[in-house]
């Protein structure tokens, strides 16, 4: 679904990513793990049109959309977390959800003069897709709940929900665990094994929980200074020792601690 071709970004003489070049296998839940400041979350960036690369190209089922926008490869069904969520503080839950897709009939001035009852149609339509998504997500309690008051990882469930508003084909999730109570993490784990399995999504993950990468993801790329060191299974990355010499600069004998 996705291939990213020498990608580079530069900014001034710090060169964050340097030539990374991976594939994204439609139907995967991929993890992408790697020493901090290797360089995941800016091609995460480059990926979602959040930076503009400094050369290299990024293609989506075999089309070009190296340097597009977020807002158009949202419409292309690539969406992006954040390590933070951002949420519309003041608004419940549910009223987020119902924010997420686009071209409402609400939206123009004309429609809320003369279009009210599509407006009032689509409404009823999108509160019903929205309690659904929170249901699915396990946290139906929260639906008028401000979404500034609730916790963390709630909120990562509740961008999560966002992406299922939508027709999304992949989603990168930037350390979906951060910050995140066990409990929660499995929950949030659950409904991600869920949506790849009954709704055919697609993900990358970015996390430095090896246990959860190792329950969801399969194939593992390791990154270190800005490009990719390895791609194969956890038990493989585990065991190579390019990757512990870049975790740990001890060599094999410590292999154990990768991800710890």
């Amino acid at each position: 679904m996705i291939v990213v071709d020498d990608i580079h970004k530069h900014f001034g003489g710090f060169h964050a990513v340097d030539g990374a070049s991976l594939t994204i296998e439609a139907g995967s839940i991929t993890g992408l793990i790697g020493p901090n400041g290797a360089g995941k979350t800016t091609l995460f960036n480059v990926i979602a049109g959040v930076l503009k690369p400094t050369s290299g190209r990024v293609h989506m089922d075999g089309e070009d959309i190296t340097g597009l926008p977020p807002h158009t490869l949202f419409h292309k069904g690539l969406l992006r977390t954040f390590q933070i969520a951002h949420e519309f503080h003041s608004m419940t839950c549910r009223e987020n959800l119902m924010m997420v897709p686009g071209g409402q009939s609400g939206e123009t001035l004309w429609n809320t003069w003369f279009g009210t009852r599509r407006i009032a149609d689509e409404e009823r339509a999108l509160k019903a897709k929205a309690d659904e998504v929170l249901e699915f997500l396990t946290i139906e309690h929260l639906a008028d709940q401000k979404a500034g008051q609730i916790s963390g990882g709630q909120k990562k469930l509740l961008e999560l929900g966002r992406t299922m508003m939508v027709d999304a084909k992949i989603v990168f999730l930037d350390e979906v665990g951060a910050g995140v109570n066990r409990t929660l993490l499995n929950t949030i784990g659950d409904a991600i094994l869920r949506l790849n399995k009954e709704r055919n999504y697609t993900f990358v993950v970015i996390e430095h929980d090896m246990d959860f990468i190792g329950r969801l993801c399969d194939p593992v790329i390791c990154m270190a200074e800005g490009h990719v060191l390895a791609q194969g299974t956890l038990d493989e990355i585990k065991a190579n020792e390019h990757v512990i010499e870049a975790y740990l600069g001890t060599g094999l004998k410590n292999k154990d601690k990768v991800g710890a």
